[in-house]
């Protein structure tokens, strides 16, 4: 039993898929608060998907994929709500344009390579087994600069999550706040391309946040929350991944979803089975006996 636990983490490459996916979960569990309280969950799916064009153009002139990638997700980020802004359209309009496009160009110019479809599996499901160290050191720096950036304007996130308007009201630059969110999660978005791809990263980003709002009211309680739950379902995956020989960015999302259907059924004061169990549910002559 003890090997079970044990061995995995014997090899190096284990080693640093649990930092690379800890770092990964720490900062999504994070930013992904901010994204479900303001109703912004796909746009992190449009940047990773519009960010395959900028990985395609790295990829195809031979340099790195994590800053070509980096390139076009900042840029994506802030066009959704530029154009949103600008052109006056819904942010789903806004988030559809740039998932298409930029997926669109990625896709063509990935298939001017050889034996494209081979990498293009990588990119899209993500490869976490085969970090370097100085690409473990890459998403921790970038990490630890995104929850930096939280810290210095978590009250301004944070009413503007809640009310942009009564925000403006009280003098919180509004504006900044609606294109730095949005800059945070494509940084974000990058950083965890590598552990669980371009498909995936939405889960990741907000699986774990969802879930700690299950759970907690206050926002606080929501983000320590959900640090447990993305780091949880990292380790949880990895093991998974071991063992059971599956790849390990399904195997992280898999574990973060039953943990999300878990609060959905058992939380105390929104779940399912509870909810259908507390004595409100009774009849009143025998709820009050």
């Amino acid at each position: 039993m003890i090997d079970f636990f044990t061995e995995p983490w014997e090899f190096t490459f284990m080693q640093r898929a649990l930092l690379a996916a800890a770092f990964a979960a720490l900062v999504c569990s994070v930013v992904g608060v901010f994204v479900v309280l303001r109703g912004m969950a796909f746009m992190g799916d449009a940047v990773a998907h519009s960010s395959l064009a900028g990985m395609s153009v790295a990829y195809f002139f031979g340099g790195s994929i994590f800053w070509g990638a980096f390139a076009w997700a900042l840029p994506a980020s802030l066009a959704i709500t530029f154009i949103s802004r600008r052109a006056q359209v819904r942010l789903d309009t806004a988030i559809g344009i740039i998932f298409a496009s930029g997926f669109a160009v990625g896709i063509i110019l990935m298939s001017r390579v050889n034996n494209y479809t081979a990498d293009l599996f990588g990119l899209l499901f993500g490869n976490v087994l085969g970090v370097s160290w100085g690409e473990v050191l890459l998403i921790g720096l970038v990490a630890g600069g995104v929850l930096l950036v939280i810290i210095a304007f978590y009250k301004e996130l944070l009413f503007t999550a809640y009310d942009a308007t009564m925000s403006a009201a009280s003098g919180v630059p509004v504006r900044f706040i609606q294109y730095l969110l949005p800059l945070l999660v494509g940084i974000t978005t990058v950083a965890s391309l590598k552990a669980v791809g371009i498909v995936l990263v939405l889960a990741l980003l907000v699986t774990p946040a969802a879930t700690a709002a299950l759970l907690a009211r206050r926002l606080p309680g929501i983000m320590a929350i959900s640090v447990v739950t993305g780091f949880v379902s990292s380790v949880a995956g990895l093991y998974l991944s071991f063992h059971a020989d599956l790849p390990t960015g399904p195997s992280i999302v898999v574990v973060a979803t039953g943990l999300f259907l878990a609060a959905m059924l058992f939380s105390p004061s929104k779940g399912v089975v509870w909810q259908a169990w507390r004595p409100s549910s009774l009849p009143v002559e025998e709820a009050g006996a």
